[in-house]
């Protein structure tokens, strides 16, 4: 038996948390992880085959690789929406599996269809600005990943690197605030995609220092997962999309 969203007339409320909660979700997403690891499982090695598919056909062109790594990270929230279901089902003592995935992805529905749209619009927006401002300001050409640790990255007499991070940083932190909670949210409640994405921001500016420290956790779990030759992915990517869950249910009411 599956829930239908709950219908909601007024935007929802939000919750502070403490600094500790996000450690909280790790945890809870790793027991989620545990008790109904097939999807997750799944969804984990489907993430590494795209890089290394990624990886065979692109390791000479930096920029093709910096784009697919990039888009993948800021996509992946969508991708992982029937985990966030399958966190769902748990949290409420049904048994779950790979039905309940597929019954979501079957649903087809517009709202998380228009704001992966978006998450994938600005995912290329951020490549292309990183590709224009290297290419521009680097002392050599960039065209391979070991350039741009040569010629960016390690190069002492320019500022490129660090207006580089900066930017990065300027240009994630909105993507973040916008997404923090926006799709479980799509998923259990008939909202649209603008009060979600309110809701979103409300939670971060609530909390603004805990949820910092969740983007940090976030950002240095997958880049770990990334240095294993990418097969930290396969329990990576399902552990922060069910932790990912119970973040949402602490910061939305």
């Amino acid at each position: 038996m599956t829930t239908k969203p709950h219908a909601a007339t007024a935007p929802p409320e939000v919750r502070e948390i403490g600094l500790g909660q996000p450690a909280v979700w790790l945890q809870r997403g790793w027991a989620d992880l545990r008790a109904c690891p097939g999807p997750g499982l799944l969804h984990g090695l489907a993430a590494a085959l795209f890089g290394w598919v990624v990886l065979y056909f692109a390791h000479e062109y930096f920029w093709i690789m910096a784009g697919a790594f990039s888009g993948f990270l800021i996509v992946a929230p969508i991708v992982a929406t029937g985990l966030y279901a399958i966190s769902r089902g748990l949290s409420q003592g049904r048994r779950m599996g790979m039905a309940e995935v597929l019954r979501i992805w079957r649903s087809r529905d517009t709202r998380l269809m228009h704001f992966g749209l978006l998450l994938g619009l600005a995912g290329t927006g951020w490549v292309m600005t990183s590709a224009a401002m290297i290419t521009s300001f680097a002392d050599l050409p960039v065209q391979r990943p070991l350039d741009f640790l040569r010629y960016v990255v390690l190069q002492e007499s320019t500022w490129v690197f660090e207006a580089w991070l900066m930017l990065g940083g300027v240009l994630a932190a909105p993507v973040f605030a916008s997404s923090v909670v926006a799709i479980p949210l799509l998923l259990d409640r008939q909202v649209d995609v603008l009060t979600a994405v309110l809701t979103s921001w409300r939670v971060v500016l609530a909390s603004p220092v805990p949820l910092a420290l969740w983007a940090g956790l976030l950002m240095a779990i997958t880049a770990l997962g990334m240095l294993t030759g990418l097969l930290g992915l396969i329990v990576v990517v399902p552990w922060l999309a069910h932790a990912s869950w119970h973040a949402y249910r602490d910061l939305v009411a």
